[in-house]
């Protein structure tokens, strides 16, 4: 009898390792909305929504949010605007800031 429990969890392993190895290959994705009404109204809407797949498959159907995010490891894009941008940016408020000023009083 342990002998059948030994094969019965082995093949169930590899039933487990084949399908995830399938889901992380071809993806998973799963929808859902949850809605919270009192009185028939509408107070709270919850959408979910998860895909679960390898990094390769993810990159391949254009998702690579990770490369940019810092928690992550890694860096976020500023889209051009560097460290003097914002230097001159932040000298432009304080300036127009300075005009309002005068103006008004």
């Amino acid at each position: 009898m342990s002998m059948e429990r030994g094969l019965h969890t082995g093949s169930s392993s590899a039933s487990l390792v084949d399908l995830l190895d399938r889901v992380l290959d071809k993806g998973l994705v799963v929808a859902g909305d949850i809605s919270i009404s009192l009185a028939n109204v509408e107070l709270l809407t919850i959408r979910i929504r998860l895909l679960v797949c390898s990094i390769d498959k993810a990159e391949q159907i254009g998702l690579n949010w990770w490369r940019n995010e810092p928690a992550f490891g890694g860096t976020r894009k500023t889209d051009g605007i560097g460290a003097g941008e914002v230097a001159r940016l932040e000298a432009r408020i304080a300036q127009l800031e300075r005009q309002l000023k005068t103006k008004g009083g």
